[in-house]
């Protein structure tokens, strides 16, 4: 999406030093985001670096207990209900009722929020159609796929098209089809002016969905900015190498992390490592010394680092494994209208 951030901006989140105990842990640690409406906000960081305490205290489902937040103008302490009322959260796994059927969920969210009968199942059937779900309408929760669970908990949060969005890792564990269709409803939600604050350990879902990024880990927020902005933070070349063995990438693991002297990260691609790298000369010895140690190298190149290389020298932990890339489909036009 890749938006310009402009100053002047109307702000969804505003936070100034959000603090959060749990016994003697401090789960958040002084958090500060700025957040202007109508972008995707990336939320980035390790199992157990304070992602999830984060939204749901911003979503009011956690009291703070230090600093302050305004959430669409509101104050997250003393304007919560104001607040519930404009902002949808989905967690890490399926809210829906899993012995009710898809219909059946919409059209009870529906009336909970107040819709007639008739203009419940009408906006549930809408958003089965948008999310290509209407074939299982009449089919209990429990026998749908995961992806087709995710699609249906995401139609829940949007029953009221929701001014913000709190996403917590929404693809975790789908494959990649479904990711790429959660993707496309992101991006049509934003079209239609929704705010998403979106945490993941997916470095391509970031990379593919966020207008800016921020780093969390250990509770605080340790780098934030637009992906190319975090890439060039690192200041170094990453070297990528390609090997015809797979069979051989622990011995080159070795060879390369003893050459460089840092850590070497292992890709999807079971024949493929990379390293960053600030010294080319180093650089051209390692692959050298591949070379001499019988390895065969069939691609290699020194360029800018990914997000993952990013992730990896902040937190000092790899990302979680890359998932598979694939073309992405089409936009549905009926989620674009479904959302508006």
């Amino acid at each position: 999406m890749n938006k310009t951030f402009n100053k002047s901006q109307e702000l969804a989140i505003e936070v100034k030093n959000l603090v959060k105990e749990f016994g003697e842990n401090r789960a958040v640690d002084g958090v500060n985001l700025t957040i202007p409406k109508g972008t995707v906000y990336g939320f980035l960081g390790p199992n157990g670096a304070g992602k999830t305490t984060t939204v749901r205290m911003l979503a009011t489902l956690l009291p703070p207990d230090g600093g302050s937040a305004s959430i669409l103008g509101y104050d997250l302490v003393k304007e919560a209900d104001e607040i519930r009322s404009r902002v949808s959260l989905t967690g890490q796994y399926a809210s829906v009722d899993e012995v009710l059927t898809g219909l059946e969920n919409l059209i009870l969210i529906g009336r909970l929020l107040g819709f007639s009968r008739k203009q419940a199942k009408e906006r549930a059937m809408e958003l089965l159609n948008a999310f290509g779900l209407e074939e299982a309408a009449n089919r209990q929760v429990k026998k749908y796929s995961g992806g087709m669970r995710r699609r249906l908990d995401i139609a829940a949060s949007i029953v009221v098209t929701p001014e913000l969005l709190f996403l917590d890792e929404p693809t975790t564990g789908l494959d990649p089809r479904s990711r790429n269709q959660v993707w496309d409803i992101v991006r049509a939600l934003v079209n239609s002016g929704t705010t998403v604050l979106l945490t993941t350990q997916y470095l391509e879902e970031a990379d593919q969905l966020a207008d800016r990024i921020a780093v969390i880990d250990q509770g605080k927020i340790i780098a934030e900015g637009t992906s190319g902005e975090l890439k060039s933070s690192v200041g170094s070349s990453t070297l990528h190498v390609r090997l015809l063995d797979p069979k051989e990438r622990q011995k080159a693991e070795k060879i390369l992390a003893q050459k460089l002297n840092v850590p070497i990260l292992f890709a999807s691609d079971p024949t493929a490592l990379s390293a960053q790298v600030s010294d080319t000369e180093k650089a051209t010895d390692a692959l050298g010394e591949l070379i001499r140690s019988n390895i065969t190298v069939t691609d290699f190149s020194l360029g800018q680092p990914s997000l993952d290389e990013v992730f990896l020298t902040l937190t000092g932990q790899p990302p979680l494994e890359e998932v598979d890339k694939e073309n992405k489909t089409d936009k549905n036009k009926k989620v674009k209208e479904a959302v508006q």
